[in-house]
């Protein structure tokens, strides 16, 4: 009898997935394409031919994912990018947003 007692009194553990965060660039009309594709290979880890891509895409359209990470992880590469951004010169806008 102890035994079932001891089962129902333990508690199940349940693993909270992270909230994931949307890195998002925008165009803008100052930034240089060479530029935002650096941001992408240096700070998002892409493959240059998939930079290019993607820049050509923020460039068409108003913004692209840059990638999908944690929280945290995600404010940090956006901050990065924007530091760089500024250092050089440039108004390059770069934010984490919760993933719909």
């Amino acid at each position: 009898m102890a035994v079932k007692e001891n089962i129902k009194e333990q508690t199940k553990s349940q693993v909270k997935i992270p909230r994931q965060y949307q890195v998002l660039i925008y165009n803008d009309d100052f930034t240089p394409m060479d530029f935002v594709v650096e941001v992408l290979v240096r700070i998002f880890d892409k493959k240059e031919e998939d930079a290019v891509i993607l820049m050509l895409s923020i460039h068409e359209g108003s913004s692209a994912v840059a990638g999908v990470y944690p929280k945290d992880i995600a404010r940090t590469k956006a901050a990065e990018a924007v530091e760089w951004a500024r250092e050089e010169g440039y108004p390059l806008k770069v934010e984490a947003v919760c993933q719909p």
